[in-house]
């Protein structure tokens, strides 16, 4: 009788097996994460004085997504990104993120709209004309003495800044910074609308008024988000430059300001 339970019993121990195997393969996929899709509406014209309605829509595949962590709308003229502002948004509840704004004076602006939801982000962005749009260009000489400033700080890594088409950046300020304390510093970045990959990026980091240069080799922790960790040894206002390349010859770099208490 024994003899005969044997190979019954191996047989359904191998099902047995089987079926954990294909169990596991099936939660593993599952684990990946869908994608957040973000769909920006932003009108094309306005006339100065205007109040413009900002509106994004965010998916996670069938889903509306009703609990982003930040839905935030950058907004700055053509060609000066330098001076943009940020303007949180107003959550509906129904997986729809608005605000609005209102421009002074005629140009070309530029309306992106920076999502973060569970541990993802993404950032389109779309252009309005505002009035008779852009009254000029800045010159290339004052661009070009830009960026000699900024490269004259930069040690070995003289590349040039090239505006690539396509390109978009975050940098994810840090709030209430304090000297002594570790903190982590993050950048989004993509590239025709996808998250950009494989990038060599770093922060350069000095205060204000000082020659004296730092400079963090960041990490990508994710697809597309790189990230790097820094200590401030005093208090006082520092300038973090974020710098990007690639092995397609692509360069760039944003500067920002952050206040060390």
């Amino acid at each position: 009788m024994k003899k005969r339970l044997w190979p019954i019993m191996v047989g359904l121990f191998v099902l047995v097996l089987a079926a954990c195997g294909k169990t596991g393969n099936e939660v593993k996929e599952d684990a990946v994460p869908q994608s957040i899709e973000a769909e920006l509406e932003v009108q094309e014209t306005a006339n100065a004085g205007e109040a413009v309605p900002f509106k994004v829509t965010v998916t996670q595949g069938d889903e509306k997504v009703a609990d982003a962590d930040e839905v935030e709308f950058e907004v700055w003229e053509e060609e000066n990104k330098a001076d943009s502002e940020m303007i949180k948004s107003k959550n509906n509840k129904d997986g729809t993120y608005e605000a609005e704004k209102s421009f002074d004076t005629d140009g070309v602006y530029i309306v992106q709209v920076h999502v973060t939801a569970r541990g993802l982000h993404t950032m389109p962005k779309k252009t309005v004309t505002v009035g008779e749009g852009a009254a000029g260009e800045k010159g290339d000489h004052e661009e070009h003495a830009e960026h000699s400033e900024h490269d004259q700080h930069d040690g070995d890594d003289h590349g040039e800044h090239h505006d690539t088409e396509g390109f978009s950046m975050h940098f994810m300020e840090p709030e209430n910074v304090e000297a002594g304390k570790k903190i982590e510093l993050m950048a989004h970045l993509e590239l025709e609308n996808k998250p950009m990959e494989a990038a060599r990026v770093r922060f350069e980091i000095w205060n204000d008024g000082s020659d004296k240069h730092e400079f963090v080799d960041a990490k990508e922790s994710k697809t597309g988000e790189y990230t790097g960790h820094y200590e401030f040894k005093e208090s006082g206002t520092y300038k973090v430059q974020v710098h990007v390349e690639n092995d397609e010859g692509l360069h760039e770099h944003e500067e920002h300001e952050i206040e060390v208490k």
